[in-house]
């Protein structure tokens, strides 16, 4: 049975490197505008077509995912939430399919956001935008591809040292998933992975199996 934290460990790779990149080449600190009207956000004088994927409210400690929003939301902006929510219902996840979910260390809008644009058809960052009472959470495309590029391997090392840090993950499916979507070429050894890195040389990932898990014990580039 898929678990909500085998599909985020499964995503959180390549987002992470997304949201990085966007940052670094798209919100670069600058001030931030939502038109849903328009759907559209805009950072600086730069603007880009949005999808609405759900609000968090202190006042109650929850998210609420767009398609439940009592605003009644254009269905072109919220159409991104609807397919997650379809996505969920296949795999049985409740956190993609309830409408509105308590907030907690595993289940918040970056997280959840995080496995939204994950699991979409089409390149997604995101972006939180905090308010008096909570934050929206919206998606975006229309950015400059560089943003999705694949990372060399001390970005690839940085990246899983600070997930493996601040979340509680499937390892193995983190770094396989990653990989793959990395478009690195990776074998077993044993407990060790060995992934190319073209001309970054060889990573080396070793494992230690703590009852049924694979945890990441320690890791090397050979350069």
């Amino acid at each position: 049975m898929i678990t909500w934290n085998d599909v985020f460990s499964a995503n959180l790779g390549k987002m992470m490197a997304i949201q990085i990149a966007c940052g670094e080449l798209v919100v670069k600190n600058k001030n931030w505008n939502v038109d849903f009207n328009k759907g559209i956000i805009a950072f600086g004088d730069d603007e880009y077509p949005l999808q609405f994927l759900g609000s968090e409210a202190n006042s109650s400690n929850t998210w609420l995912w767009a398609w439940e929003n009592i605003n009644g939301f254009d269905d072109k902006i919220i159409s991104l939430a609807r397919s997650i929510k379809e996505k969920g219902e296949k795999l049985n996840l409740e956190p993609l399919i309830n409408a509105e979910i308590d907030i907690t260390d595993e289940l918040n809008g970056h997280n959840l956001s995080i496995v939204a644009c994950g699991l979409a058809d089409e390149n997604y960052c995101y972006y939180r935008g905090p308010h008096s009472g909570g934050a929206i959470f919206v998606a975006f495309n229309g950015v400059d591809e560089k943003v999705f590029s694949f990372v060399d391997a001390r970005k690839f090392i940085d990246i899983t040292m600070r997930s493996i840090q601040q979340f509680s993950l499937n390892h193995k499916l983190f770094i396989e998933s990653f990989l793959d979507w990395n478009k690195n070429k990776y074998k077993w050894q044993g407990n060790i992975i060995i992934a190319d890195f073209g001309k970054d040389g060889e990573l080396r990932i070793e494992f230690e199996k703590i009852k049924d898990n694979f945890r990441i014990k320690n890791i090397s580039l050979n350069s």
